[in-house]
């Protein structure tokens, strides 16, 4: 458990430089296609978000195999198992760290984890619940949403539900799609407005962006310390309802009719924060005015700065962990001189009464090879063997261990089988 608690805690603090590289990355690419259809940035953002959920998952199964070609710059030379770790006090220190990180992280991913599975129960209990608005009008709203998903070419039942305490439209599932309407919206918007809110959320079901949906949530529940995850997870929401509004207009026909729907949405002040997909997402002026007078946007100098200098933190960062690496790399460990270890002394009683068993040591070995202190980890279960082991390895010379070219004190493990020939 040791091993994968530091393996995990190392890939956490990876993930820091790692994500802060993603976010580079992307808003760069995302600069460039500044003027291009939202859809390729979309995919951009996308791209960028899997891969950073992707990357730490590489990298914590390399570090727990061994491996020492690790692209995410992981540390080759440290110790992976708990036996190896013991090999040297100062990693003690470091796994404690480590426990400390993974536990926080642990308990926050938790909280968020939880908090993800309330809002879908809220969903999903929502949306059994019957209709607050006469049955007249359900039928209504029904029936033009049925009218919707054959435009659309959605071949799934899409159902619909009238709730009073929401806010703004909001579209759940996936299998069996439902879309959330507030009642206020019933009775304050003119209802071509309100058809055209619900081309909108028919454009998510028509692309399945629920389950895009749901994945950024793992992904921001897993990675939510880094701020590079949530910027990247909101670029996809903003772009995602820049081309929900595109495909809902080309279903209409009319480009103002949804611009006014959002406008009229805007009025009402609604809040704009929903677990699953909703009218109101994104920047609603951004998007009215993509829908009625799509304009050229000008490069922000003074962001292109921004992104500059986090580029170069970046590449610090990663200077910094490669100049680490390497310094832990050329640690070498001890080597013990077997032509100078006498053969352990079979305790007399423990002939007699014919005891066998394993024992499994760790010992301390100092700068001039000698062994300076050692400890039994797993005993035969017999004292004396025990201590015959511990008697036979204080005899034995070793080649110490070495750090940058310089002797140094590191434990390491050794076992004796005592069997009966």
């Amino acid at each position: 458990m040791s091993a994968f608690v530091f393996a995990l805690g190392m890939t956490l603090m990876h993930f820091l430089w790692q994500g802060l590289l993603l976010g580079c990355v992307t808003a760069a690419a995302l600069t460039l296609l500044r003027n291009s259809r939202a859809e390729y940035r979309y995919l951009i953002a996308c791209s960028a978000l899997f891969v950073s959920l992707c990357w730490p998952v590489l990298d914590l199964f390399q570090r727990l195999n061994g491996d020492a070609m690790s692209a995410s710059a992981s540390i080759p030379a440290l110790p992976w198992s708990t036996q190896a770790i013991a090999e040297d006090s100062n990693w003690f220190n470091l796994l404690d760290s480590m426990r400390g990180i993974v536990s926080a992280w642990a308990l926050c991913a938790a909280v968020l984890a939880l908090r993800m599975i309330a809002g879908l129960l809220w969903i999903d209990r929502t949306s059994r619940q019957p209709a607050t608005c006469n049955h007249q009008e359900q039928l209504r709203w029904e029936a033009s949403l049925s009218r919707l998903a054959q435009r659309f070419g959605v071949s799934r039942t899409v159902r619909l539900r009238v709730i009073d305490t929401l806010s703004s439209p909001v579209t759940a599932g996936w299998w069996r799609p439902v879309v959330l309407v507030p009642a206020a919206l019933i009775g304050r918007m003119p209802p071509d407005l309100l058809e055209a809110l619900l081309a909108h959320e028919m454009a998510h079901i028509k692309r399945h962006d629920y389950l895009i949906n749901l994945l950024q949530s793992v992904i921001e529940t897993l990675l939510f310390y880094h701020p590079a995850v949530w910027w990247i997870s909101n670029r996809i929401r903003i772009e995602r309802e820049l081309i929900a509004d595109d495909t809902a207009a080309r279903q209409l026909g009319e480009p103002r009719r949804l611009a006014l729907a959002l406008s009229e949405l805007e009025k009402l002040q609604f809040s704009t924060h929903q677990l699953a997909q909703a009218a109101n997402g994104g920047n609603l002026m951004m998007r009215i005015q993509h829908l009625l007078r799509p304009a050229p946007q000008a490069l922000n100098w003074k962001t292109a700065v921004a992104m500059l200098g986090m580029a170069m933190a970046c590449l610090s960062i990663y200077a910094e962990a490669t100049a680490a690496d390497k310094q832990v790399s050329d640690r070498v460990k001890p080597v013990v001189d077997f032509n100078t270890c006498a053969k352990p002394v079979w305790p007399q009683a423990a002939i007699q009464e014919q005891r066998t068993g394993t024992v499994k040591l760790a010992f301390l070995i100092d700068r001039n090879g000698k062994v300076g202190d050692s400890k039994v980890e797993h005993s035969s279960g017999h004292a004396d063997l025990d201590e015959a082991s511990r008697a036979g390895i204080e005899k034995c010379t070793f080649k110490p261990a070495t750090k940058a070219g310089k002797p140094v004190e590191s434990w390491t493990h050794l076992q004796y089988v005592w069997i009966l020939e």
